[in-house]
């Protein structure tokens, strides 16, 4: 165990010796060509039982589950329920393997992208995978290729115009962290990215699968695209000390920590607007709304607010208390809708 645990400290100062702030493209390269060539200089050759717990680990599957199904569902209610021709098949299992595929991969290549800064704290070192010597960069990487091959497998399945739209996801999640682009070490583009691969696109995923033209369904897209951009400044804001003293220029310490609270609220008031507009124009069904009531007292019971945020982290401010109960009455409010829509479908009611 001691030997172990010295070859693991080795792995975290060999990444922070060698990842050079000032110029990405040689820290890139040089890790490359590390991991791909030379890998057995330095990999600490784990057991097959660790390997395959480190690369479930890698997609973080827990934390985007909860978000990506109920998103991907709802995508493809709103193209059914609005469309009298059209009902849910087997193709909605397709785009939601898609889905959460694609923010597999999304969550995989940010973790080994940050394994050089993640190494050199150790709090988050123990939740990296490869910072921790479960899996070496080289299997990391050899992993998100599979998983790529398998979300444009699924999304074609989906349909060309779900293949699209994942691939367009695919592609802005893996510029999202990789160090020759890393989208999110910029202001504005950080949240852009972030919010459109993790919220946006998964909805709209869901509705090409089935029609192409969202009309007034577009609304609930950015309004969900809204909310996820409130969830990144949210996390900015609890990581703002630290992302500051590492000297990143991500939008929330651009902006400072007021001004960000003020866009915060602003994109969840947004949200709100455009939601009501969508209710006003039939998007949903009215009846709907009464389930979200019902909803609410159940999500508090699920879920009791105990000050803490999404993460199991103290809330940063008073929102960030109500993160996970809005999210259970939304997911359970979704999951009857869908219910519902099913019974219709199969009952012909």
């Amino acid at each position: 165990m001691l030997a172990r645990s010295s070859e693991i400290a080795n792995r975290r100062l060999f990444y922070a010796l060698h990842f050079d702030e000032g110029n990405l493209w040689r820290s890139g390269v040089f890790l490359c060509i590390e991991c791909l060539f030379f890998t057995e200089d330095w990999d600490l050759e784990p057991s097959l039982k660790t390997q395959l717990r480190g690369l479930v680990r890698l997609t973080r599957w827990k934390e985007h589950l909860p978000f990506v199904v109920p998103l991907t569902v709802l995508g493809a209610l709103l193209a059914v329920v609005n469309h009298d021709s059209l009902n849910l098949d087997w193709r909605l299992g397709a785009v939601i393997v898609g889905n959460f595929l694609v923010v597999a991969y999304a969550f995989m290549i940010n973790d080994i992208e940050d394994a050089p800064d993640d190494a050199r704290e150790a709090d988050r070192a123990s939740r990296n995978p490869i910072t921790c010597g479960e899996i070496s960069v080289r299997t990391g990487y050899l992993a998100c290729l599979v998983v790529a091959l398998l979300t444009l497998g699924a999304f074609a399945l989906a349909g060309g115009s779900a293949l699209s739209v994942g691939a367009i996801t695919l592609v802005l999640s893996h510029l999202y962290s990789w160090r020759l682009v890393r989208l999110k070490a910029w202001a504005l583009t950080d949240v852009v990215s972030h919010s459109l691969m993790l919220s946006g696109l998964l909805l709209v995923a869901g509705y090409f699968t089935y029609d192409t033209q969202p009309g007034k369904v577009w609304l609930v897209a950015v309004a969900v695209t809204l909310v996820s951009v409130y969830g990144q400044l949210y996390n900015q804001l609890r990581d703002y000390a630290m992302d500051k003293a590492a000297g990143l220029h991500n939008t929330a310490i651009v902006l400072g920590e007021a001004p960000t609270k003020i866009v915060m609220y602003g994109c969840i008031l947004l949200a709100v607007a455009c939601l009501l507009i969508a209710i006003v124009q039939s998007v949903f069904p009215l009846w709907l709304g009464a389930v979200l009531i019902v909803s609410v007292p159940v999500s508090r019971l699920l879920s009791p607010n105990k000050g803490r945020d999404m993460r199991g982290t103290v809330s940063v401010d008073f929102s960030g208390s109500f993160q996970l109960q809005i999210m259970t009455a939304v997911n359970l409010t979704v999951a009857v809708w869908f219910a519902w829509v099913v019974v219709s479908q199969v009952f012909s009611l």
